[in-house]
């Protein structure tokens, strides 16, 4: 399984974004990481580093492993949770980035419950409508969640374990119209088979969040 771990500062994903992306390109994933590092601030993965770790990895899934050249998702792969984890809102990265990245992270983003509602039942929903992602938007969750899985070692145990079937479940599936997705989620799924429940044993339980690297959200 390839890994993506090597973009972790815009210094270090500049050299090998300048060398498959034209300048333009490079220039509007400069200005679309400085805005995602001014507004998620200190957050941290639940390992403790800094946040934009996550957003650049997800960055390196779509240039380095799936060939993406769309600035618009590579803008909105690196945007991907400014809505979700910080106080911008979908205007507001429509009149930063556009309509089109702006509609991307839109599509991505988990809402927030309505009356009578609770985040299980949301991000249920949420899983459960996955398949009618536009393409361009599937490509953004499938190098989010990416991002994510391929360093699912470091959870907890338990965790690990749900985070797994979940991906088994309702991620797996998306990349199947994805050839270079669909073998590396393959590979992904064999390098991790281990955590698969064994027959007859219970379903694990349900992840706290959807995404184990999400933001640690400052208080209030």
């Amino acid at each position: 399984m390839q890994l993506f771990t090597n973009w972790h500062t815009w210094q270090q994903a500049e050299p090998g974004l300048r060398a498959a992306l034209p300048a333009d390109t490079v220039a509007r994933l400069h200005r679309a990481a400085a805005y995602a590092d001014a507004h998620h601030g200190d957050q941290r993965r639940p390992t403790g580093v800094p946040y934009r770790e996550h957003l650049l990895e997800a960055l390196e899934v779509l240039v380095r492993g799936a060939h993406v050249t769309d600035p618009d998702i590579l803008c909105a792969a690196v945007l991907h949770d400014v809505v979700e984890d910080t106080d911008r809102t979908v205007d507001d990265v429509r009149a930063d980035f556009g309509p089109r990245v702006a509609e991307l992270v839109g599509w991505v983003t988990i809402p927030e419950p309505g009356p009578g509602q609770d985040k299980a039942s949301v991000k249920e929903e949420y899983l459960r409508g996955l398949p009618h992602l536009p393409r361009d938007a599937r490509l953004v969750k499938l190098a989010d969640r990416a991002s994510n899985a391929q360093t699912l070692r470091n959870l907890p145990e338990a965790r690990r374990r749900a985070y797994y079937v979940q991906t088994v479940e309702y991620i797996v599936p998306l990349a199947a119209g994805e050839p270079w997705f669909a073998d590396w989620y393959a590979a992904w799924a064999d390098g991790f088979a281990d955590l698969a429940p064994e027959a007859g044993s219970p379903p694990p339980e349900e992840p706290s969040q959807e995404i184990p690297s999400q933001a640690n959200r400052p208080a209030g």
